[in-house]
């Protein structure tokens, strides 16, 4: 997984490792948080953007 670039949200501050990291790889997109790296979740394209168009829309706000 090193060979992977790993981007984070241009709303990131930097002042902190909380930041969720997203990577394309050759068979999907891979997640991680920034101060956890070593864990690290594979999806879909498909499935990342309904998670986003979720959070977006304030869906998933009742969860916390």
């Amino acid at each position: 997984m090193s060979d992977l670039t790993w981007q984070k949200s241009s709303f990131s501050d930097g002042a902190g490792p909380n930041c969720v990291e997203l990577a394309a790889a050759h068979d999907g997109i891979r997640i991680r948080e920034s101060d956890e790296p070593e864990a690290v979740i594979r999806t879909s394209p498909a499935a990342l953007g309904v998670l986003i168009g979720a959070i977006k829309a304030g869906r998933l706000d009742h969860t916390l």
